[in-house]
């Protein structure tokens, strides 16, 4: 084996050793799958957020609720505060970067829905006063984070630290744990249904 190849091996066990320790928490994704599944049946909104590679797995995870994610069915209530340019770039030219989330989720959340952040630090301004507006407006959260002694930790409602130690372990635990929190929301919304 090569140098090269000796470092992808290295990473791809990195990664799959952050799967494993997911594992043990199983649990907790099953919690956030309950609270998502209230959250739609009860006629919410999924509102998600997060910067960076985080922000994409936002839109991926609205994608898979607005259209599917394994059977077919209605769509549910998911938007992903990451997407609209116009609101990003007007918020934070007024108000601040730091209120580009907040300010959305004043704006259309309301008791009964829910917000759910991700920050592989848990520290992002962003994100933090996002989770602080859901708290004023009555809108429970979900962090998912990279350790639990993070502002965004203490603020949630239910909180997935996601093991490893580096940003791309941890967003990886993120989606897988996100995956899993589809699969289940899609089939106890759509028991009875004709899938």
């Amino acid at each position: 084996m090569s140098r090269e190849d000796d470092e992808v091996a290295r990473l791809l066990e990195a990664a799959a050793a952050g799967l494993e320790e997911l594992v043990d928490q199983a649990d907790e994704v099953a919690r956030i799958a309950d609270a998502v599944v209230e959250t739609l049946a009860g006629g919410g909104t999924l509102f998600l957020c997060g910067n960076g590679g985080s922000a994409a797995q936002c839109q991926h995870i609205a994608a898979e609720f607005t259209g599917r994610f394994k059977v077919e069915r209605g769509g549910l209530r998911a938007i992903s505060l990451t997407t609209d340019t116009s609101a990003l770039t007007a918020i934070g030219n007024d108000y601040g970067f730091d209120q580009v989330f907040a300010r959305q989720l004043e704006a259309l959340a309301r008791p009964g829905d829910l917000l759910i952040g991700l920050s592989t630090s848990g520290q992002s301004a962003n994100i933090v006063r996002a989770f602080e507006s859901a708290k004023r407006l009555g809108v429970k959260s979900i962090a998912l984070v990279g350790r639990k002694g993070c502002r965004m930790a203490e603020l949630a409602d239910l909180c997935l630290a996601a093991p490893g130690d580096g940003s791309a372990t941890i967003q990886q635990c993120h989606i897988v744990a996100l995956h899993a929190v589809c699969d289940v929301a899609e089939r106890e919304l759509t028991s009875g249904e004709q899938t």
